[in-house]
């Protein structure tokens, strides 16, 4: 059973520092673009947040992604390991590889996600005329991943082809890795592992979302309270 885990406490490690960026820098960038562009625009807004956050929370993820998919792959034993190993044999600059291919696919899919996120929430709100509830959260952000999880995954698999690679170079970069899947294995091969994708992304969804709606809600009622101990 621990093979279904591998690299999970290097994920772990990588995972929280990098949501603390992401959503730090969306919800600031959100609600400055919301004040600035029209209303019938905060689509747009929804997207451009998301593709801010994703940039700048690749920092750390990619590194992350790397070290748990060279685990997974059962190239290291440990995440200490992997990371003095990626680095003595392929430099710094080895804990980045693919960090193209990273941001051709999540770029794509913060945007994407949070913006079906939010939108189908400020719908949902108008039809209801009333705040959403937990499950509601949850429910509309399973959705939102699922679908974002099954757009992406064609970005997904190449990310993941030039991530794994190593020194060995099989890929010269996005365009060569796209044609090279095409011509060997068939263009299907680019949704491979779309199912368990838009599974475990749908159920992800739905937990980060419910989280998140669940953390801000505590944190506005908790702000006037502490202001007048103050």
């Amino acid at each position: 059973m621990k093979g279904l885990y591998s690299g999970l406490a290097g994920n772990i490690a990588g995972v929280l520092p990098a949501s603390a960026i992401f959503v730090g820098v969306y919800e600031p960038t959100k609600q400055i673009l919301l004040k600035s562009l029209p209303e019938n625009l905060s689509a747009l807004a929804h997207l451009t947040a998301g593709a801010v956050g994703g940039a700048a929370s690749s920092i750390v993820r990619v590194p992350t992604e790397v070290v748990k998919q060279r685990m997974q792959t059962r190239q290291f034993a440990s995440a200490p390991d992997a990371v003095r190993l990626i680095v003595s044999k392929e430099g710094f600059k080895g804990l980045y590889a693919g960090y193209g291919s990273f941001l051709l696919r999540d770029l794509p899919f913060d945007a994407i996600q949070f913006c079906i996120y939010e939108q189908m929430r400020l719908g949902y709100k108008l039809a209801a005329k009333r705040d959403l509830n937990d499950g509601e959260n949850a429910m509309l952000g399973a959705f939102a991943g699922a679908v974002t999880g099954a757009i992406t995954t064609p970005l997904d698999v190449i990310k993941t082809r030039l991530m794994v690679q190593g020194s060995a170079k099989q890929y010269r970069g996005v365009l060569h890795c796209i044609g090279t899947i095409a011509r060997e294995e068939g263009t299907s091969a680019l949704f491979k592992g779309m199912g368990p994708r838009v599974l475990w992304i749908g159920i992800g969804g739905s937990i980060f979302f419910g989280v998140l709606e669940k953390t801000k809600q505590l944190l506005s009622q908790k702000k006037p309270v502490d202001l007048k101990h103050e």
